[in-house]
């Protein structure tokens, strides 16, 4: 069975420090069900090729090792030596561990960057399941091929084959690609070779803590990985919404104490504020608060009479019942719980849900977003959605400067995948007014610093009319 891996772009022989393999040494590794080889296909500046070959042999899966007081775990005639299955998924953990766990000593920034990559696995079983395929992997952002063969030239009758190979394109770092390929090849393999027990449970979050909780089909590939033990999906689905950490920005900025001293309305509330009354002024009549954490800007737009409908969506769904005891929604006055929806959505998919709003609040949110995937999130909201009116608002990475507190590049929160100084801002929002059609405003939130500007900036962005369609 055989995995590829392919940077593109420049200097690309680097990908041999990033998965600790000398590009001009074929390398071989003994497993206990086979060998592994390590080998590169070609090497330039532009493109570099890392092959990883696994060599089972058939008679041991069947038999049994020499010695071994049981027998093999499959049938004499089996596909196992010749398909990407849980063997493959295992290897790759073995061979490349240190790659997985984003480690590179001497290049980490370029483990920390978002690299052009392809990923070819060959033989994947599919087994008819091939819109799986799609809805697997095209959410985490690849762009996918998957080329097709029949069983038999001669015999067309019998089909096409129950295998594929699949070629994976996308712009992410070199640790989530191999993760994302460790935790889904046994989604699609039916008969894995090892006794699964509950530390499987801990395997698959600790490699899929980074995008399966936000991933529209989590429930799937979970009751798939684990086949048919249904304790261990359910066990494993309880804990991955459990393990959601909360989006709490406002308790992290307050717990820095500022240079300025005097007293003041916390930074939240006048972010809260001017937040609301942008989209008061913007006449929407209904509004998405999108990462509505427990539902604070929720309960200010709920109570202006001008706006009939609010939505409130969050990914994680113990922060959704917060929100609710916090809303007091069991309590609430019809004539507000009337205007109310509160639903579990990610920002980095299309959900026929978030389209025909007048506004979207997108209030704290990107900088919890890894900044290879802002893209997915344009697209979502700003290409599918097309709200009227979205407000966004994010830290001013500049006026760190003011928090004493705050080592030299350390983020405010630690969620936080990145933080904007005005510039990066700005430059965002003319992006996104080119690319979408939108005109931007800018907001400053907070206490003003003549150097550093405000703590928290923003953007109004409004949809122009000769544009929508764009």
């Amino acid at each position: 069975m055989l995995m590829t891996i392919t940077m593109k772009g420049s200097h690309t022989q680097e990908l041999g420090y990033l998965l600790h393999k000398n590009p001009y040494r074929a390398q071989r590794f003994d497993l206990s069900f086979g060998k592994a080889y390590v080998f590169y296909t070609e090497v330039s500046d532009s493109r570099t090729t890392a092959a990883l070959l696994l060599d089972l042999d058939p008679i041991d899966l069947a038999r049994g090792k020499l010695g071994a007081k049981d027998g093999g775990l499959f049938d004499y005639v089996n596909d196992r030596p010749y398909v990407s299955s849980s063997f493959m998924s295992t290897a790759i953990n073995r061979v490349f561990s240190t790659a997985m766990n984003g480690k590179c000593a001497k290049r980490q920034e370029l483990a920390d960057s978002a690299l052009d990559l392809e990923a070819v696995i060959y033989n994947l079983p599919v087994r008819g399941d091939k819109e799986l395929v799609k809805e697997v992997f095209e959410p985490l952002g690849y762009e996918i091929t998957m080329r097709e063969s029949i069983l038999d030239e001669r015999f067309a009758q019998w089909g096409g084959s129950l295998y594929i190979d699949l070629t994976l394109r996308g712009k992410l770092k070199l640790c989530d690609l191999l993760d994302h390929i460790y935790v889904l090849i046994p989604v699609f393999d039916k008969q894995k070779h090892y006794y699964m027990s509950e530390e499987e449970i801990d395997k698959l979050l600790r490699h899929g803590e980074r995008w399966l909780q936000a991933h529209p089909k989590k429930n799937t590939i979970i009751r798939r990985y684990f086949d048919m033990r249904r304790s261990y999906a359910n066990k494993a689905i309880e804990r991955l919404l459990e393990a959601i950490p909360e989006k709490d920005t406002e308790s992290a900025e307050e717990q820095i104490t500022p240079v300025q001293q005097e007293k003041r309305i916390p930074l939240n509330t006048q972010r809260l504020e001017a937040v609301k009354n942008a989209v008061v002024q913007s006449g929407a009549a209904s509004v998405l608060d999108i990462g509505c954490g427990e539902g604070r800007l929720t309960s200010l737009l709920l109570r202006e009479r001008q706006i009939r409908k609010v939505t409130a969506a969050d990914v994680s769904v113990s922060v959704l019942e917060r929100a609710k005891q916090k809303l007091n929604l069991d309590r609430m006055q019809p004539y507000l719980s009337d205007k109310l929806t509160l639903m579990q959505a990610s920002l980095l998919y299309k959900d026929k849900r978030f389209e025909g709003f007048d506004a979207a609040c997108v209030v704290e949110v990107i900088e919890h977003i890894d900044e290879p995937r802002i893209p997915l999130f344009e697209k979502v909201l700003f290409g599918f959605a097309k709200p009227k009116t979205v407000i966004v608002t994010t830290p001013n990475k500049e006026y760190n400067d003011n928090y004493p507190t705050l080592e030299n590049g350390t983020l405010r929160h630690k969620d936080h995948r990145f933080e904007w100084t005005r510039p990066q801002f700005k430059a965002w929002c003319c992006h996104i007014c080119e690319e979408f059609g939108y005109t931007a405003a800018y907001m400053e939130i907070g206490d003003v610093d003549d150097r550093c500007g405000t703590p928290t900036q923003g953007a109004v962005f409004t949809l122009q009319k000769e544009r929508k369609d764009v």
